[in-house]
Protein backbone atom coordinates (compact mmCIF):
# COMPACT_ATOMS: atom_id res chain seq x y z
CA UNK A 1 0.00 0.00 0.00
CA UNK A 2 1.20 3.12 -1.21
CA UNK A 3 0.91 6.50 1.03
CA UNK A 4 -1.23 7.17 4.01
CA UNK A 5 -4.69 6.89 4.31
CA UNK A 6 -6.16 10.10 4.92
CA UNK A 7 -9.27 9.53 7.52
CA UNK A 8 -12.49 10.92 6.24
CA UNK A 9 -14.04 13.54 7.93
CA UNK A 10 -16.18 13.90 10.96
CA UNK A 11 -19.05 16.37 11.62
CA UNK A 12 -16.29 18.37 14.03
CA UNK A 13 -13.93 18.55 11.60
CA UNK A 14 -15.84 19.61 8.78
CA UNK A 15 -16.53 22.52 11.16
CA UNK A 16 -13.12 22.82 11.89
CA UNK A 17 -12.31 22.80 7.98
CA UNK A 18 -15.54 25.56 7.77
CA UNK A 19 -13.53 27.89 10.41
CA UNK A 20 -10.27 27.43 8.34
CA UNK A 21 -11.41 28.09 4.94
CA UNK A 22 -13.51 31.02 6.12
CA UNK A 23 -10.45 32.53 7.76
CA UNK A 24 -7.70 31.72 4.37
CA UNK A 25 -10.06 33.10 1.96
CA UNK A 26 -12.45 35.98 2.66
CA UNK A 27 -14.86 35.31 -0.84
CA UNK A 28 -14.61 31.76 -0.13
CA UNK A 29 -15.91 32.48 3.49
CA UNK A 30 -19.14 35.28 2.06
CA UNK A 31 -19.83 31.95 0.43
CA UNK A 32 -19.85 29.78 3.41
CA UNK A 33 -21.73 32.10 5.68
CA UNK A 34 -24.48 32.11 2.76
CA UNK A 35 -24.60 28.53 2.31
CA UNK A 36 -24.20 27.32 6.23
CA UNK A 37 -23.57 24.03 7.11
CA UNK A 38 -21.37 21.77 4.48
CA UNK A 39 -23.48 18.28 3.75
CA UNK A 40 -20.98 16.11 2.68
CA UNK A 41 -21.29 14.08 5.63
CA UNK A 42 -24.65 13.25 5.25
CA UNK A 43 -24.00 10.77 2.76
CA UNK A 44 -21.46 8.58 4.43
CA UNK A 45 -23.53 5.72 5.21
CA UNK A 46 -24.75 5.05 1.77
CA UNK A 47 -24.48 2.07 0.26
CA UNK A 48 -21.03 2.17 -1.89
CA UNK A 49 -22.23 -0.11 -4.76
CA UNK A 50 -25.22 2.15 -4.68
CA UNK A 51 -23.66 5.30 -5.20
CA UNK A 52 -20.92 4.24 -7.54
CA UNK A 53 -24.75 3.17 -9.92
CA UNK A 54 -25.59 6.90 -8.90
CA UNK A 55 -21.99 8.38 -10.09
CA UNK A 56 -22.46 6.19 -13.38
CA UNK A 57 -25.94 7.58 -14.18
CA UNK A 58 -24.67 11.04 -13.61
CA UNK A 59 -22.16 11.67 -16.25
CA UNK A 60 -23.18 14.36 -18.73
CA UNK A 61 -26.32 14.70 -17.46
CA UNK A 62 -27.88 17.27 -15.08
CA UNK A 63 -28.82 16.60 -11.52
CA UNK A 64 -32.69 16.10 -12.03
CA UNK A 65 -31.82 13.90 -14.78
CA UNK A 66 -29.60 11.81 -13.19
CA UNK A 67 -31.95 11.47 -10.32
CA UNK A 68 -34.88 10.28 -12.25
CA UNK A 69 -33.16 7.75 -14.29
CA UNK A 70 -31.05 6.21 -10.90
CA UNK A 71 -34.99 6.36 -9.40
CA UNK A 72 -36.29 4.44 -12.19
CA UNK A 73 -32.81 2.24 -11.45
CA UNK A 74 -34.18 1.63 -8.08
CA UNK A 75 -37.09 0.98 -9.19
CA UNK A 76 -36.48 -1.77 -11.75
CA UNK A 77 -34.29 -3.52 -8.42
CA UNK A 78 -37.20 -3.69 -6.36
CA UNK A 79 -36.01 -0.69 -3.63
CA UNK A 80 -32.84 1.02 -2.95
CA UNK A 81 -32.03 -2.32 -0.57
CA UNK A 82 -32.39 -4.59 -3.24
CA UNK A 83 -29.55 -2.52 -5.42
CA UNK A 84 -26.96 -4.90 -5.23
CA UNK A 85 -24.60 -6.60 -7.52
CA UNK A 86 -26.48 -9.69 -8.53
CA UNK A 87 -29.36 -7.85 -8.90
CA UNK A 88 -28.12 -5.04 -11.24
CA UNK A 89 -26.63 -7.99 -13.05
CA UNK A 90 -29.99 -9.67 -13.60
CA UNK A 91 -31.72 -6.35 -15.48
CA UNK A 92 -31.46 -6.29 -19.12
CA UNK A 93 -30.08 -4.14 -21.14
CA UNK A 94 -33.46 -3.51 -22.55
CA UNK A 95 -34.82 -3.14 -19.29
CA UNK A 96 -31.93 -0.47 -18.78
CA UNK A 97 -32.56 1.28 -21.90
CA UNK A 98 -36.32 1.43 -21.14
CA UNK A 99 -35.39 3.52 -17.74
CA UNK A 100 -33.45 5.81 -19.72
CA UNK A 101 -30.14 4.55 -19.09
CA UNK A 102 -28.05 4.94 -22.69
CA UNK A 103 -26.71 1.75 -24.50
CA UNK A 104 -22.88 2.45 -22.93
CA UNK A 105 -23.98 3.42 -19.26
CA UNK A 106 -25.97 -0.13 -19.19
CA UNK A 107 -22.86 -1.75 -20.01
CA UNK A 108 -21.17 0.32 -17.33
CA UNK A 109 -23.46 -0.94 -14.56
CA UNK A 110 -22.92 -4.70 -15.82
CA UNK A 111 -19.33 -4.43 -15.59
CA UNK A 112 -19.52 -2.96 -12.50
CA UNK A 113 -22.06 -5.65 -10.96
CA UNK A 114 -19.79 -8.20 -12.61
CA UNK A 115 -16.29 -7.06 -10.59
CA UNK A 116 -18.24 -6.63 -7.20
CA UNK A 117 -19.53 -10.07 -7.68
CA UNK A 118 -16.15 -11.61 -8.19
CA UNK A 119 -14.12 -9.97 -5.97
CA UNK A 120 -12.28 -7.82 -8.19
CA UNK A 121 -13.74 -4.30 -6.45
CA UNK A 122 -14.04 -4.55 -2.61
CA UNK A 123 -15.73 -1.48 -2.26
CA UNK A 124 -16.36 -2.05 1.58
CA UNK A 125 -12.00 -2.65 1.74
CA UNK A 126 -11.49 0.90 -0.24
CA UNK A 127 -11.82 2.73 3.13
CA UNK A 128 -8.86 1.41 4.11
CA UNK A 129 -6.81 2.39 1.07
CA UNK A 130 -4.96 5.67 0.09
CA UNK A 131 -6.61 8.18 -2.67
CA UNK A 132 -4.86 7.05 -5.29
CA UNK A 133 -5.19 3.05 -4.92
CA UNK A 134 -9.37 4.15 -4.38
CA UNK A 135 -8.95 6.04 -7.78
CA UNK A 136 -7.43 2.84 -9.99
CA UNK A 137 -9.55 0.23 -8.48
CA UNK A 138 -13.11 2.66 -9.53
CA UNK A 139 -11.03 3.38 -12.72
CA UNK A 140 -10.54 -0.60 -13.45
CA UNK A 141 -14.11 -0.29 -13.82
CA UNK A 142 -15.79 0.28 -17.80
CA UNK A 143 -16.55 4.01 -18.21
CA UNK A 144 -15.61 5.13 -14.60
CA UNK A 145 -12.43 7.69 -14.93
CA UNK A 146 -10.93 10.13 -13.00
CA UNK A 147 -14.16 12.33 -12.06
CA UNK A 148 -16.36 9.19 -10.95
CA UNK A 149 -13.45 8.15 -8.57
CA UNK A 150 -13.61 11.47 -7.32
CA UNK A 151 -16.83 11.86 -6.77
CA UNK A 152 -16.68 8.52 -4.75
CA UNK A 153 -13.80 9.64 -2.65
CA UNK A 154 -15.67 12.94 -1.63
CA UNK A 155 -19.09 11.31 -1.41
CA UNK A 156 -18.62 8.37 -0.17
CA UNK A 157 -15.71 8.18 1.82
CA UNK A 158 -15.78 12.22 3.03
CA UNK A 159 -11.87 12.03 1.56
CA UNK A 160 -10.59 15.41 3.03
CA UNK A 161 -8.65 17.06 0.42
CA UNK A 162 -10.08 16.49 -3.09
CA UNK A 163 -10.50 18.81 -5.95
CA UNK A 164 -11.88 17.91 -9.16
CA UNK A 165 -10.60 20.40 -11.95
CA UNK A 166 -12.61 18.50 -14.36
CA UNK A 167 -15.69 19.09 -13.19
CA UNK A 168 -18.02 21.72 -14.99
CA UNK A 169 -19.73 23.06 -11.56
CA UNK A 170 -16.44 23.55 -9.93
CA UNK A 171 -15.12 25.29 -12.86
CA UNK A 172 -17.42 27.50 -13.27
CA UNK A 173 -17.69 28.21 -9.28
CA UNK A 174 -13.89 29.00 -9.40
CA UNK A 175 -14.88 31.38 -11.78
CA UNK A 176 -17.51 33.26 -10.58
CA UNK A 177 -15.52 33.12 -7.50
CA UNK A 178 -12.64 34.61 -8.72
CA UNK A 179 -14.73 37.06 -10.88
CA UNK A 180 -12.75 35.71 -14.03
CA UNK A 181 -13.86 36.58 -17.74
CA UNK A 182 -13.56 33.05 -18.63
CA UNK A 183 -13.38 29.44 -17.29
CA UNK A 184 -9.71 28.76 -15.33
CA UNK A 185 -7.62 25.78 -16.65
CA UNK A 186 -6.94 23.42 -14.25
CA UNK A 187 -3.59 24.31 -13.76
CA UNK A 188 -4.56 27.76 -12.42
CA UNK A 189 -7.80 26.01 -10.57
CA UNK A 190 -5.08 24.14 -8.54
CA UNK A 191 -2.90 27.22 -7.64
CA UNK A 192 -5.84 29.03 -6.19
CA UNK A 193 -7.30 26.22 -4.32
CA UNK A 194 -3.58 25.46 -2.86
CA UNK A 195 -4.76 27.90 0.35
CA UNK A 196 -7.70 25.53 0.70
CA UNK A 197 -5.33 22.44 1.08
CA UNK A 198 -6.36 19.45 3.32
CA UNK A 199 -10.16 20.80 3.04
CA UNK A 200 -10.64 21.36 -0.68
CA UNK A 201 -13.33 19.02 -0.30
CA UNK A 202 -15.44 21.16 1.68
CA UNK A 203 -14.57 23.77 -0.76
CA UNK A 204 -15.50 22.22 -3.38
CA UNK A 205 -18.71 21.50 -1.89
CA UNK A 206 -19.33 25.36 -1.50
CA UNK A 207 -18.35 25.77 -5.68
CA UNK A 208 -20.91 23.59 -6.38
CA UNK A 209 -23.69 25.74 -4.28
CA UNK A 210 -22.08 29.12 -5.81
CA UNK A 211 -25.36 29.73 -8.22
CA UNK A 212 -28.20 28.34 -5.74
Amino acid sequence: MNGPVPRALTEAEFERARRALMRRDKRLGVLIKRVGRCRLPDSRGHDPFAGLVRVILSQQLSGKAADTIYGRVVALAGGLASLTPPTLRAIEVTALRGAGVSGPKAKYLHDLADRALDGRLDLHALDGHPDEEVIAAITSVKGMGQWSAEMFLMFRLNRPDIFPVGDLGIVRGMQNLCGMRRPPSPRTMMKLAEPWRPYRSVAAWYLWRIHE
